[in-house]
């Protein structure tokens, strides 16, 4: 019985022993999972940063460009007998700040890198490198951050920032990791991408105490970062700074197209900031103050801020009611002032006269005719028709929808539509005398100063327009982006914009942009002062030059500034002249504007 007993517990010992041997061997060598793991306590994983592409102006001038930053790594087992007063005064932070980084290391990892201190500065480092050998377990790990060189352009460029948590948990490409830098807003945003480059790695060899050892496997893994692609803008950047010039200390936005192409020369959005502010380590305290600025520098106005169109307007309904065959260009209408408030005078008007006086009594007329074409009995069932009919025409303008900008955030402005005013009035309860308002671009339309330029630009090209974009190339020697070479038709037959431009052209010789006249320069453009409820009107302008083979197309709003005629008739004048003689040749409307005295 004793002797069976033995039996069965030596044949157990053997079956688990058996089992052990078995499992071990399947961990060791069979498992390459548990190979892996093992393999990570010995090799170290250092990331190589690549350069950002650079952004340059249509010239070649830099715009953006990236400048060295070090990151003070620490290996924790490393760290022994350090004077942390000595080291807190040189890198001028706390004791709790030096604890707590130190702790936050330890918890991460004893033998791998991380980083302890961030974005120490280029001036910096020159004055602490020769020190960092004091203080074993720590060594430095070289980066770039964005520099700007001309402080412009901050709102269409955008800032680049640390990834956060959520958008970690977005990226499923597996790209980025934590503490890794990824556009925030602007080109910077829309184009990361090509910009952000591919990281490469380095592997080194170290052992249980975290001590390195020497390249793994001679270097034959470790690879090369490759830099990200640089930008070619289509900027004018000595007109930006001059445009810049003229807004600053003013509320606003100016956006100038060249119409033949699409390409942005200049898009400011006033007030700004210095965009050197939001890098380096004082990114969030710069931050945090810029934003809560009751001013929000950080609203990009041209392409967010939505303003009533005002006269500006009334060109497109001229071009609407011509191509539906409802007003000649030719026709006279008689105009006494009785429907609707007006400063133009009694008479009668053609199209041509009628954009030059920018008569309110003509276009409710106008667009009466529009809007009410009787197709049917009823006449809220034909107002139905006619703004549906009306909306279509106004969207193929780029109004009241998104234009393909290249700039993230767009708005699309605000174009009313049935439902809109269902919801409003009630299903088939509302008709022309409840929206006429629409006639003169007030009411419910709102635009955006891109979308007002874009226009400028379509007049300018008699019935077409590329989308605006800010990059012409990706990569130096790059080829145009193809979508931005496709010609958008609105609609309109070419014949139609003859007498709107004529009066265009009229408007700037004796109108209400008399302010921008040059002699020897042939500018078309159109006044606006937008009503505001909340304080002064807004002064709006748009305009293109020259009348023929138009150059430069211009939208310029100046908020709380009045009369469309002084403050952006002048801004606007100003920076098409700049732009196409290369200087100024009115120095008393140049102060005008830089003393920003629009109100009397």
């Amino acid at each position: 019985m004793i002797e069976g007993r033995k039996i069965i517990i030596q044949a157990v010992i053997i079956i688990i022993a058996t089992t052990f041997l078995v499992k071990l061997f399947a961990i060791q060598v069979m498992n390459e999972n548990y190979k892996l793991a093992a393999q990570n306590n010995i090799v170290q994983r250092i990331t190589e940063y690549p350069y950002r592409g650079l952004i340059y102006d249509r010239d070649g001038k830099y715009l953006v460009v990236n400048e060295p930053i070090y990151d003070v790594m620490i290996v924790p087992m490393e760290v022994s007998k350090i004077d942390t007063t000595l080291f807190c005064e040189i890198f001028s932070i706390d004791k709790k700040t030096f604890i707590d980084n130190y702790k936050k290391a330890k918890e991460y990892s004893i033998i791998k890198p991380s980083v302890f201190l961030k974005m120490i500065s280029n001036e910096e480092f020159a004055s602490i490198q020769d020190r960092l050998i004091e203080f074993e377990g720590f060594y430095v790990r070289a980066r770039s951050v964005r520099r700007y060189p001309h402080t412009c352009l901050a709102n269409a460029l955008g800032y680049v920032g640390e990834i956060s948590k959520s958008q970690l948990e977005k990226d499923t490409t597996g790209y980025y990791q934590q503490g890794d830098y990824i556009g925030i807003s602007g080109i910077e945003l829309r184009y990361e991408n090509d910009l952000r480059g591919v990281p490469g790695a380095r592997y080194k060899m170290v052992n249980v105490q975290g001590i390195e050892k020497g390249d793994f496997r001679d270097g034959r893994l470790d690879t090369l970062s490759r830099p990200g692609a640089s930008l070619v803008s289509t900027i004018d950047l000595e007109l930006q700074q001059y445009a810049e010039k003229l807004l600053a200390g003013k509320a606003g936005s100016l956006v100038a197209i060249e119409p033949s192409t699409g390409e942005i020369l200049s898009i400011v959005s006033s007030p700004s900031y210095d965009p050197n502010l939001l890098t380096g380590r004082k990114y969030s305290s710069n931050f945090m103050e810029i934003q809560s600025d009751t001013l929000v520098p950080l609203f990009n106005r041209p392409i967010m801020a939505m303003y009533p169109p005002g006269s500006m307007f009334k060109t497109v309904q001229a071009l609407i009611a011509m191509q539906e065959k409802v007003l000649h260009a030719e026709e006279l209408i008689y105009c006494d002032g009785s429907l609707i408030g007006d400063l133009a005078p009694i008479g009668t008007y053609d199209v041509r006269d009628a954009i030059t006086f920018s008569s309110n009594n003509y276009f409710f007329k106008v667009f009466r005719r529009i809007i009410n074409q009787g197709k049917a009995e009823s006449p809220y069932i034909d107002a139905r028709i006619g703004l549906e009919n009306w909306r279509k025409y106004i969207n193929a303008f780029g109004l009241g929808v998104q234009l393909d900008i290249d700039i993230p955030n767009a708005k699309s402005g605000l174009i009313p539509t049935v439902s809109y005013y269902d919801r409003y009035y009630g299903e088939n309860r509302w008709k022309f005398s409840n929206i006429y308002s629409l006639s003169i671009g007030q009411g419910e339309v709102l635009v955006t100063p891109l979308q007002m330029a874009n226009l400028a630009a379509i007049i300018a090209n008699k019935g077409y327009f590329y989308h605006p974009h800010m990059i012409r190339e990706i990569g130096i020697n790059g080829q145009p982006q193809e979508k931005y070479l496709e010609k958008n038709y609105v609609g309109i037959d070419t014949v139609h914009f003859r007498p709107v431009i004529d009066g265009m052209e009229e408007v700037i010789r004796s109108g209400s942009g008399r302010r921008a006249y040059l002699t020897d320069i042939a500018i078309c453009g159109k006044t606006s002062t937008a009503e505001n409820p909340h304080g002064e009107d807004h002064s709006g302008f748009m305009a293109f030059a020259p009348k023929e083979d138009s150059k430069i197309a211009i939208a310029v709003y100046v908020e709380n500034a009045g009369w469309g005629g002084r403050a952006a008739a002048s801004i606007g004048s100003l920076v098409m002249e700049k732009y196409l003689r290369g200087e100024i040749t009115r120095p008393w409307l140049e102060e005008f504007v830089l003393r920003g005295e629009f109100i009397y």
